[in-house]
């Protein structure tokens, strides 16, 4: 029979900021060997798949990724001036977020991380929250939560004139937080009408298909969410990276160094 700590431990090991030992304890005097027996069989074992960034950038055939991130910039005024806005929730991919944070913040820009207004799920879902979900999103390495990162504002403080370019990362649960926020989806829709930039990674372009944006442009995307990009009147386009008019986007953690030049280019123009 598995533990009741693993088993507790099973279900938050993600929520890092809890004291895990101690909620374990008053979970285990709350229950008996029946809702134990339960509990064992309604839990599965925590060996997970993940994709630590030392592995991304070591993996064969991703050598130019790597000179990417360890190659100087030269020029670090390049995108001086520059105001991005980075869109993101809870299970945003970690490399697709600080990867082109950094490389912007490298060439110059001032870079926010946005995110929703903290909006808990019910009571009865039975979730708990670290305090510090109040502040922070939670990143993922593929499928793994790995750890968490402060936002600078929330989507509702945001004006479409704050930044000259709004970008998205993937995560598989990233985007599906973002695309029922009444006010990412407001903000997404107004930042295209600007036509500002708006660039998208791996599975965030499912984003823009939700704010009602694609029809008849051209774009990627990871490859199990390209259908609802057809669906939402795109034409998909098997290339890392795709450029129509004020909209970029890419399919994969592995095309991030092709991403962040094509956002570069696009903000050196303007």
């Amino acid at each position: 029979m598995k533990p009741i700590k693993q088993i507790m431990l099973a279900g938050i090991g993600a929520l890092t900021a809890f004291n895990a030992d101690a909620q374990v304890k008053v979970k285990a005097a709350q229950i008996n060997d029946h809702e134990l027996s339960v509990l064992n069989q309604l839990a599965s074992p925590s060996v997970v798949v993940n994709m630590p960034v030392s592995q991304l950038l070591n993996a064969p055939g991703n050598e130019d990724l790597r000179a990417f991130f360890f190659t100087p910039v030269k020029d670090s005024t390049v995108l001086k001036g520059k105001k991005i806005a980075v869109i993101a929730a809870d299970g945003f991919e970690e490399i697709e977020l600080l990867g082109p944070v950094w490389y912007f913040k490298q060439l110059g820009a001032k870079v926010d991380i946005v995110a929703p207004k903290y909006n808990p799920a019910p009571e009865r879902y039975g979730l708990m929250y670290p305090e510090m979900a109040k502040t922070h999103i939670m990143a993922i390495q593929y499928l793994q939560p790995v750890g968490w990162i402060k936002f600078d504002r929330t989507a509702d403080q945001i004006k479409v004139s704050d930044y000259d370019a709004v970008f998205i990362p993937g995560g598989a649960w990233n985007p599906d937080n973002l695309r029922y926020d009444k006010d990412v989806i407001k903000f997404i829709q107004d930042f295209n009408k600007s036509g500002k930039l708006i660039a998208a990674i791996c599975h965030a372009p499912v984003v823009l298909a939700s704010a009602d944006i694609l029809k008849g442009r051209k774009l990627t995307g990871y490859w199990n969410i390209q259908v609802d990009l057809k669906n939402a009147g795109g034409t998909v386009l098997e290339q890392p990276v795709v450029t129509d008019g004020n909209l970029i986007t890419s399919r994969h953690p592995i095309d991030v160094a092709d991403f962040s030049r094509a956002v570069e280019s696009w903000l050196i123009k303007k």
